[in-house]
């Protein structure tokens, strides 16, 4: 239980502060409120999710109301609002995903953990999700742990990689970099630097990834060359009604 739920106001660390206004500095005077984004992945990495502790201190940086602050919160799925575990176990189960195999893979883990949709198991560890697209058609069906593919999954593999998480160990991606906690991807996605040995080191795409840049080359393909200097035309003006 943390001090928001125990009664207790929370109070964010010095660090997560000085963070907070290294962040805003990033972007020029009149628009602070851009970092919105950022801010919201930083408190995030240090509650493990928004609570409305964060949603206050994220208005109070930036000059905004808590409503502005819950509306943008509220609106993007990567924003946890309740408790969630250190590893965050994504599978998608969108059509392309789901006829390969990815609906049977969502049930294999939900059996797996005794847990349902946005569900976390009892010792918070691992929280389960459906999501509607990974955006990794190619390597279906495709399973994410806080947000690092591992692809071509099969009911027995995604139980193995579960079991690993639980044994205390970080399987390698099949691409990106190395696996993190949740609250450490936090700090990515916020802008910050990762100082952990292999944070940024990235596995090489796969064959499928690069089979239209190789088909290009192949056949000498390529896009027309960029001109700066091209004129932009004119929107046409639009009439009035008649």
């Amino acid at each position: 239980m943390d001090s928001l739920e125990a009664g207790r106001p929370f109070e964010f660390s010095d660090e997560t502060r000085q963070r907070a206004r290294e962040i805003i500095a990033k972007y020029p005077a009149g628009r602070e409120r851009s970092a919105l984004l950022p801010l919201l992945h930083l408190v995030q990495a240090e509650q493990g999710r928004v609570t409305p502790a964060g949603v206050a201190f994220c208005a109070e940086q930036l000059g905004l109301t808590k409503a502005e602050v819950g509306a943008v919160a509220t609106f993007y799925t990567m924003y946890k609002r309740r408790p969630t575990g250190e590893y965050l176990v994504s599978v998608c189960t969108n059509t392309l995903c789901d006829m390969m195999g990815g609906g049977e893979v969502y049930r294999r883990l939900s059996a797996d953990l005794g847990v349902g949709h946005d569900e976390t198991t009892d010792d918070g560890l691992i929280t389960l999700e459906h999501a509607e697209c990974l955006a990794a058609c190619d390597y279906a069906p495709v399973v994410t742990v806080n947000y690092e593919f591992y692809d071509n999954q099969s009911a027995e593999s995604a139980s193995d990689l579960i079991a690993s998480l639980r044994a205390g160990q970080r399987p390698v991606p099949t691409r990106g970099a190395g696996l993190c906690t949740l609250k450490e991807m936090a700090l990515q996605l916020a802008g910050l630097t990762d100082d952990r040995d292999g944070a940024v080191a990235a596995v090489a795409q796969g064959p499928q990834t690069l089979r239209g840049t190789l088909l290009a080359e192949e056949h000498g393909i390529a896009a027309p060359s960029y001109d700066a200097d091209a004129p932009i035309p004119a929107a046409p003006a639009k009439e009035g009604p008649k």
